[in-house]
């Protein structure tokens, strides 16, 4: 009884350590995840497009190229954009790709990559808008912008301008075809390419000229220096082998040296 016990007991430990054996190397040859959070209502950078699942854009690109040379799998993160950086703090986020100005306060609580584009604003206005030639014109005026954009902090410094917060650029958009604020001030990309392919060019039109210049980077949380190391190597890596202007040509066309 005693021997049959100790060879039953033997199985049940080598099947033990087999199935922990195999259970490691399960583990071992897992791919890490890099969870990427963003705001989909930023057309061309990330939006998701209609009837599809999906995210699209040149952020949602260029994270999955990074992805492909960390080799980890991306997994993209939804939320509104004035919650991605407490996301990131709280970390329910490993990064932030979203169309992100490098700001000196928004350096203060994350950690950014090196600049990966290179940006500015514009106002958008109404077709048939006379008064309105550029930002100079919108003092006292009621703008329409992103919450949590630089296109808000830039209105607020407007002197007698109510501004209008909204979630989402094409909400913004909206509200200026229904007359309820005379601009919307926010990326020029974003503007351009909602004036090209969101209908917008039915009835608004872009005015002055690109009142900012800006850099989009990727945000990490601070003292994540390992991370954000390896974000930019892998950013110098896709722009030296051509990936980064292969998809900055499926958005914008040609990159201007």
């Amino acid at each position: 009884m005693k021997k049959s016990m100790s060879l039953i007991l033997a199985v049940v430990c080598a099947f033990g350590l087999l199935v922990a054996g195999c259970g490691g190397e399960k583990k071992a040859t897992e791919q890490p995840v890099l969870r990427v959070g963003m705001e989909p209502t930023f057309a061309p950078f990330e939006f998701q497009k209609e009837g599809s699942k999906e995210y699209d854009g040149f952020d949602m690109d260029l994270a999955r190229a990074i992805g492909k040379q960390l080799n980890m799998k991306v997994e993209i993160v939804s939320m509104g954009f004035d919650g991605l950086i407490p996301a990131l703090n709280a970390g329910s986020i490993d990064a932030i790709a979203s169309g992100m100005t490098i700001t000196p306060e928004r350096s203060e609580n994350v950690t950014f990559s090196e600049p990966y584009y290179k940006s500015g604003l514009t106002v958008m206005v109404r077709e048939d808008e006379k008064e309105i030639q550029g930002i100079e014109d919108l003092k006292g005026k009621k703008i329409a912008v992103q919450i949590g954009t630089t296109g808000a902090m830039e209105a607020h410094k407007i002197e007698g301008a109510t501004v209008v917060e909204f979630n989402a650029n094409t909400e913004a958009a909206l509200e200026l075809k229904n007359g309820g604020v005379s601009a919307v001030v926010n990326d020029l990309p974003v503007v351009a390419y909602f004036l090209e392919q969101g209908g917008g060019k039915e009835y608004a039109k872009m005015v002055g000229h690109v009142v900012t210049s800006e850099e989009y980077g990727i945000a990490v949380k601070k003292g994540n220096d390992k991370l954000v190391g390896e974000l930019n190597k892998a950013l110098a890596e896709l722009k030296k082998n051509g990936e980064y202007d292969k998809i900055y040509k499926t958005w914008f066309g040609e990159q201007v040296k």
